[in-house]
């Protein structure tokens, strides 16, 4: 007979886990900072900190000195600001700028924001109107991505104007490099010389170019800030691993069943898998529900009993991995990213970046957190 009590710890035994370790979170956090040298290091925690949590992400990374936060959205910035509190004034940058109607909902968060157009700007000017006060906000200058903020002769054309940035407390000039990833592409010299040449026409402003990857290309890319975002969660510079950096996410789930499959067999659905060898494979309680992305099947790994193991598939609640001659027994974790299972590795195999597989971290099994302040 099935006894309730039964049906939970059966339960319990399936449910992955996330443990989000802010303490590793924090040693980034210095590898960073000795990268960006007198640079101030002004953490990125949109997307709720790439899924792992904006809040408890931020309120640790306060702990460890940092005072400047990037989000994208406005809703993030308000978020971000309520879970800080007022005992941490932290300066919070909105990437997104000034959406229009926003206004007072900036000025209600203490929100700064990074302007990206002409009409952004107008926007912003009219509330200082309002306000009677200047309104302190940066500006986004696209230097060769061609996707958000304003021109290079659009940012000549504000600077030489007398009155289009009038009532604008101006603290930040910023671009975003596009190439970064890889150090010996030549677009990222081109957008370094042209981001030289705008932020001059704002001398009193801060600037900042560097990103995660951009953080570690040299002194001339770091200006006065820079913006890491995916290397503060364990993602490398250059898109594979990097020792400097530790794991903040570690997932596992359990072994769910262990079967051996013969040669010939289909495994999962369709007829894309089908092995070419009696395999012993394990069943693990995760799947794409939970952020293992499909696409890694093949290519990605697990690490289980001191090695690594093949994904051979992975379907919404359920994966498997190739077990070898591994002993293992029902209910023992697997780790499917983490200190082995490296993040980058994950990306690569699913055809995608560290970033992406942060943020599709699901919230249907446990969370905890280390380090929690």
């Amino acid at each position: 007979m099935t006894t309730p009590a039964s049906i939970k710890a059966r339960s319990e035994a399936a449910v992955a886990r996330l443990c989000v370790d802010l303490d590793a979170l924090a040693h980034n956090y210095r590898v960073l900072g000795d990268a960006a040298a007198e640079a101030v290091v002004a953490p990125v925690v949109k997307a709720d900190g790439y899924g792992l949590g904006a809040v408890p992400v931020a309120r640790r990374l306060w702990a460890e000195g940092a005072r400047r936060f990037f989000v994208a959205r406005l809703e993030e910035g308000e978020a971000l600001r309520a879970g800080l509190g007022g005992e941490r004034p932290a300066t919070i940058y909105v990437l997104d700028g000034l959406p229009a109607s926003g206004g007072r909902r900036v000025v209600d968060s203490s929100l700064t924001p990074v302007l990206t157009s002409l009409p952004q700007v107008s926007e912003a000017a009219a509330v200082s109107r309002v306000l009677g006060r200047p309104l302190a906000v940066g500006l986004h200058i696209d230097t060769g991505m061609s996707r958000q903020g304003v021109t290079v002769d659009e940012a000549r054309a504000l600077a030489l104007s007398t009155d289009r940035l009038h009532g604008l407390d101006l603290e930040l000039v910023m671009s975003h490099l596009g190439a970064a990833t890889d150090p010996g592409d030549p677009h990222n010299w081109r957008q370094l010389e042209r981001f030289v040449a705008a932020r001059a026409l704002f001398p009193q402003a801060q600037a900042s170019l560097a990103a995660s990857a951009g953080t570690f290309l040299g002194a001339d890319y770091r200006f006065d800030l820079v913006r890491p975002g995916v290397s503060l969660y364990g993602g490398g510079p250059e898109e594979r691993p990097d020792a400097r950096l530790q794991a903040v996410a570690r997932l596992s789930a359990p072994i769910l069943d262990i079967r051996t499959v013969r040669a010939g067999e289909r495994l999962g659905y369709g007829s894309g898998v089908v092995l070419e060898a009696t395999t012993r494979v394990a069943i693990v309680g995760a799947g794409y529900a939970d952020g293992v992305i499909r696409a890694a099947r093949g290519q990605g790994y697990a690490w289980f009993a001191g090695a690594r193991r093949t994904l051979l598939i992975v379907n919404m609640d359920l994966l498997a991995i190739d077990l070898g001659d591994a002993d293992a027994q029902l209910g023992q974790p697997v780790e499917l990213l983490g200190e082995h299972a490296q993040l980058d590795d994950l990306a690569t195999a699913a055809g995608t970046v560290a970033h992406e597989v942060l943020v599709r971290l699901g919230r249907r099994g446990e969370r905890v957190y280390l380090g929690e302040v």
